[in-house]
């Protein structure tokens, strides 16, 4: 595990486009997460206690115990958010080679998360940057909430290794990092081994990447304190329906 922490570059609103255009992802501060979805920060800060109530993730194929999670979808369109009625989250192996291939139906995101305006704020203007990317088009959105925790020693935010989702663009919001090191984010293009890699340090700081160019992964963490954990929002945003089981 990497012992240096190294901070990402960050990028503006306006210059998020064309960062993912020429590099295939981009990073926010929180103040420039809240500027591209026109919130106060307390409008985010209001939502953050709703991790504290993830189930636990009883599909993890390593046996561990150490990630809680719930995940809703989404259809992002004509500058509206519509919850889609509840669904498993399915991946075929070609992405996810450890969970690839199962149907896994989590407990749905509370409604007091998904009634807040700041979430419909948060998908509607990272949804703005995609068709500003790939041309406007309903977007087929799934959220994962995700709690990783140490209480075993060792949390793993992706047990299944550097990977793609099988969509068009992965948003990563940091949502808590509570007395741990690792979780490094890194970033590798799809065709050579050139990479990047950071940490994400501050809640809601905004890891947008363009799926189809790049696979991503983040490091295992590793507690320093009592209670250490990292909390993530995950937002796939996908063109032309949902990743369904064929």
């Amino acid at each position: 595990m990497s012992t240096t922490t190294i901070a990402p570059t960050l990028t503006t609103p306006d210059q998020l486009v064309h960062k993912l255009q020429t590099q295939a992802y981009g990073v926010l501060s929180p103040a420039s997460v809240c500027e591209l979805a026109h919130c106060e920060p307390a409008a985010l800060e209001a939502i953050r206690s709703d991790w504290d109530d993830l189930p636990i993730d009883n599909f993890l194929r390593d046996g561990g115990r150490y990630r809680r999670r719930r995940h809703s979808s989404f259809l992002v369109e004509r500058n509206a958010v519509k919850l889609m009625p509840h669904r498993a989250h399915w991946q075929p192996l070609e992405y996810n080679a450890l969970h690839g291939g199962m149907l896994r139906l989590f407990e749905p995101i509370a409604p007091t998360t998904v009634n807040q305006a700041v979430w419909s704020q948060l998908l509607l203007a990272i949804g703005n940057i995609c068709s500003a990317v790939k041309g406007e088009q309903p977007w087929y959105v799934e959220a994962h909430q995700f709690r990783i925790d140490t209480v075993n020693g060792i949390g793993r935010p992706t047990p299944e290794g550097a990977h793609r989702d099988g969509v068009d663009f992965v948003a990563i919001l940091l949502v808590a990092r509570e007395h741990v090191k690792g979780g490094e984010s890194r970033i590798f293009e799809a065709d050579s081994s050139d990479g990047q890699r950071f940490t994400l340090l501050t809640p809601w700081s905004l890891l947008l990447l363009d799926d189809q160019r790049v696979i991503h992964e983040s490091t295992p963490i590793q507690p320093t304190a009592v209670g250490a954990h990292r909390d993530t929002l995950v937002l796939t945003y996908r063109a032309g329906g949902f990743l369904e089981q064929v």
